[in-house]
């Protein structure tokens, strides 16, 4: 069996994570690096991949299987595009795009091209969302009426110095793009589509930048039940928490943790599940962590897909309707 060849556009702190798991993985062969900072590619040189600093340069030298997109935000949708364009699938860091009209050329693109776009959205892979979601599947919580998700993180001025796009309207989109779209994406493979009923947002330590850190929100599943979706990037020095607190007819559960990582509550009729509790895989970039590191996981279902053993875990119709959620909640808050 040939392995999958795979390129990295983007070569930053995600970057890097994408370029290591493709090495790890012995059915995937990394064939190039690109990114417009030379320096960023450097170690991968030295390591005697080719590298470039222009996207359509290496996609049109190298022809990779798979192009994975780790770039800015704002950068998401044209890169896909050009990737799709040039013959290869895509994996597409989060958030899949800033807009839905973006989305959604990327998702026609795809079907013009006949290839896939694997959204990256790594807790879907998280052991206590999996558990908790097959309660939810199989009716054990049977009517669910309340649901509760608390996304307290830190995100520092050097966070935000280190990237000029970061914090901007234009190149970033706001905290629910950029550090809590896995958290409403979380919420819709769980619960579906939701709909937005009303929603705050304010900055209220952030001054540097154009964008909001703080949100409250309350939504409806399609199922009837609430949801409370709270976000804030002030927690003191450190990320708080990432949890999500479900109070259903049959039982209560609470994935717990800094990111999803725990079952830190549960009381259900008749089972208990397993306890589950992850310590170390969040990704650490030194100066701040973020959501739980299943990079591996993400790169081994490209590889499936491809050979005709699953599907995409995240699809692009699942990602464009995270974009179309995070915006209705956006438009709700500004009105």
């Amino acid at each position: 069996m040939n392995k999958v060849r795979i390129a990295v556009v983007g070569a930053g702190n995600i970057g890097s994570r994408h370029a290591h798991h493709i090495q790890q993985n012995i059915q995937t062969e990394l064939v190039s690096v690109c990114d417009i900072q030379e320096e960023r590619t450097r170690v991968f040189a030295a390591a005697g991949l080719p590298v470039f600093q222009q996207l359509e340069e290496m996609l049109q030298q190298v022809k990779p299987d798979v192009l994975s997109v780790c770039t800015p935000n704002y950068l998401h949708a044209p890169h896909t595009i050009s990737g799709l364009q040039a013959g290869a699938h895509v994996i597409c860091e989060k958030p899949m795009a800033i807009s839905s009209a973006q989305s959604a050329a990327m998702m026609q693109t795809a079907a013009d091209a006949g290839k896939t776009i694997f959204v990256v959205k790594q807790n879907r892979y998280n052991p206590p969302v999996q558990a908790v979601r097959q309660l939810l599947q199989d009716g054990s919580l049977g009517r669910i009426f309340v649901v509760n998700i608390n996304c307290f993180w830190n995100r520092n001025s050097d966070y935000y110095q280190e990237s000029t796009w970061r914090g901007t309207r234009a190149g970033d989109g706001g905290c629910l793009f950029t550090q809590f779209s896995h958290f409403v994406d979380i919420m819709y493979y769980l619960f579906g589509a939701v709909y937005c009923e009303s929603g705050m947002i304010q900055n209220f330590n952030h001054p540097y930048t154009e964008v909001e850190d703080s949100g409250i929100f309350l939504l409806r599943s399609e199922s009837g039940a609430f949801i409370n979706f709270n976000f804030s990037t002030c927690s003191y020095e450190k990320n708080l928490e990432g949890a999500i607190t479900i109070l259903g007819e049959f039982g209560s559960v609470k994935i717990g943790g800094q990111y999803l990582n725990t079952i830190e509550y549960q009381h259900l009729r008749g089972q208990k599940l397993p306890d589950i509790s992850i310590q170390a895989k969040s990704n650490d970039y030194g100066k701040y962590q973020g959501s739980m590191s299943n990079h591996d996981q993400v790169i081994q279902n490209v590889v499936d897909t491809l050979n005709g053993k699953g599907k995409a875990m995240t699809s692009d119709a699942e990602g464009h309707e995270v974009v179309r959620i995070i915006e209705a909640m956006y438009a709700t808050a500004r009105r």
